[in-house]
């Protein structure tokens, strides 16, 4: 049902969502409250949309990570993004 809802969605969303999940500073809590998808939901799509290896990698990642949790954060931490993330590069 999840990745049916999650299908449906316009595929810039989609992708948005599967950026979101991978950047290490955004919380699953602020994907859930722009695109209603709760952290276990979450998982599943990323399940679903990456490689066996792509999702490991993925959940090693956010298993250990305060950042994804905004229960565990430094409250001093006010972004969802490191401050060099968009940052514009000069050539």
């Amino acid at each position: 049902m999840i990745i049916d809802t999650f299908s449906r969605l316009p595929l810039h969303e989609q992708s948005r969502i599967i950026e979101m999940a991978w950047e290490d500073r955004t919380p699953f809590e602020a994907i859930e409250l722009q695109f209603g998808f709760g952290e276990k939901e979450v998982i599943q799509i990323m399940q679903h949309q990456l490689k066996l290896a792509s999702f490991r990698n993925w959940r090693m990642r956010v298993r250990g990570r305060a950042t994804k949790h905004t229960a565990f954060r430094d409250p001093k931490v006010l972004r969802g993004y490191c401050k060099t993330q968009y940052k514009i590069r000069q050539n």
